[in-house]
């Protein structure tokens, strides 16, 4: 099961390089502080067991699919047909996080220790992560 999500972010990370260099979209100058992060943040929640685990999994996934659903609506604003294939690669990957969301929460992520806190906490960062790396 964590094979098959870890495959899927791979194949997004790697349209979306794609994508940065068909659309001359430089990446956020943050990005290798952010793959630390992401690393500390997935060990860490790791560290508190599998429902730790699923709980991260369950907060970013709806973070990003939230982020996500701005962006189509952004694209949806300015011109649906000219972006018709971004917007279905974009509702694709987003359906994918809300799949690994729902996966998380069937694998006994509000179990884990402080579920609320540690969701508020991961989703703060993403939120702040994402805001940052839309301006730096």
């Amino acid at each position: 099961l964590l094979q098959q999500m870890w495959n899927q972010e791979k194949e997004h990370l790697k349209k979306f390089n794609e994508l940065m260099v068909a659309y001359r979209v430089r990446p956020t100058v943050l990005l290798p502080f952010w793959n630390v992060a992401g690393f500390v943040l997935g060990a860490g929640s790791a560290l508190l067991g599998r429902k730790g685990a699923m709980a991260c999994t369950v907060a970013v996934e709806e973070s990003i699919s939230d982020h996500y659903n701005s962006q189509i609506r952004t694209l949806m604003g300015e011109d649906p047909e000219k972006y018709k294939e971004l917007l279905q690669i974009i509702k694709q990957f987003r359906d994918d996080e809300r799949e690994h969301h729902d996966i998380g929460l069937e694998h006994d992520a509000e179990g884990a220790p402080a579920y609320a806190v540690l969701k508020t906490v991961i989703q703060l960062g993403c939120k702040a992560a994402i805001y940052l790396s839309e301006r730096i």
